[in-house]
C-alpha cells in the first residue's frame, strides 16, 4: 500500500470519516496542544468537520488564535501532500510557516516575518539557537546534508528534526512546522509517518533536549508514536 497515494486519493474525494479525514484532526489537535492551544480534540474535530466552533461545558470563550492556527494546520497537511513528493526545501518550509501563521495577531507584527525566517534571537528551553543572522546558512547547510544521503531512514529524519528545533528558523511555529516536516518526509521515504500526542511531549522535550548526548529518547519517543499511528492505518487498511 502507498499510503501517500491514500491520503492524496482521501483528500482529492473529499471523503469523511477515513484515515486523511482522522489524521488531519489527529495531527493538528495534537502538534497544536503541544505548543499550547486550550482546544480540545473534540473541538477541533467540529472545526474540521463543520467550519465552526463548539463551546464545551464551562466553555464561554476561546482564543481566536487557536482556532484560526487550527484551521491553517489543516491547509499545511493539504500543503504538504500536496508536496510530499518533491525534495524538500526553504520555499516549502517557508511556505509552511506562512501558511500557518497567515491571520494570527503575531502576523499583525512587521517584525514577526509571517513566511519568513525569524528577526529577532531566541531561546528555547534554556537553549540558545541560531542567530537571525545566521539562519539562511545554517538551513542551507542543513538541508544541503541531508539531500546528500543516498537512502533516507527514520533515524536520518528524527536527527533533522532535532537540528531544525536547534536553528528554530522561525520567531514561532517551529515545533509545529518541524513536525510537519517529519510527516512530509517519512509519506516520501516509505516510511510509516507519526503523530507526537500531546500526552507524550514531556517525553517529546526531554528527547529533543537530550538528543546530543543521548539520541534514543527521542527516537524512541518517534517509534513509540509510529506504533500508534499504525495502528490506524491498519484499521483503514485491513479490508
Amino acid at each position: 500500500m502507498n499510503l501517500l497515494s491514500q491520503l492524496l486519493e482521501e483528500k482529492m474525494m473529499g471523503l469523511k470519516g477515513g484515515l486523511y479525514h482522522q489524521t488531519q484532526i489527529r495531527l493538528a489537535f495534537n502538534s497544536n496542544r503541544i505548543e499550547g492551544s486550550r482546544l480540545s480534540e473534540e473541538q477541533t474535530r467540529y472545526i474540521y468537520e463543520t467550519n465552526t466552533l463548539h463551546l464545551e461545558n464551562g466553555d464561554s470563550t476561546a482564543n481566536v488564535n487557536d482556532i484560526i492556527e487550527t484551521v491553517n494546520h489543516f491547509l499545511c497537511f493539504d500543503y504538504m501532500l500536496d508536496v510530499a513528493r518533491e525534495p524538500l526545501s526553504e520555499i516549502q518550509i517557508k511556505e509552511f510557516h506562512r501558511l500557518l501563521k497567515n491571520g494570527t495577531s503575531d502576523a499583525r507584527k512587521t517584525w514577526f516575518r509571517v513566511g519568513e525566517y525569524k528577526s529577532k534571537p531566541n531561546v528555547v528551553g534554556g537553549i540558545e539557537t541560531s542567530l537571525p543572522k545566521d539562519v539562511h546558512t545554517d538551513m542551507r547547510n542543513l538541508l544541503n546534508q541531508y539531500h546528500q544521503k543516498e537512502s533516507v531512514t527514520l533515524q536520518d529524519i528524527v536527527d533533522f528534526h532535532y537540528h531544525f528545533e536547534a536553528i528554530h528558523p522561525f520567531q514561532d511555529g517551529n515545533g509545529r512546522v518541524g513536525r510537519l516536516i517529519i510527516f512530509k518526509e517519512c509519506l516520501a521515504n516509505n516510511i510509516l509517518p507519526f503523530i507526537i500526542e500531546d500526552e507524550n511531549k514531556f517525553f517529546y522535550y526531554r528527547g529533543l533536549k537530550e538528543y546530543p548526548r543521548v539520541k534514543e529518547f527521542l527516537t524512541d519517543t518517534c517509534l513509540s508514536a509510529q506504533d500508534d499511528y499504525l495502528k490506524m492505518v491498519e484499521y483503514f487498511t485491513n479490508k
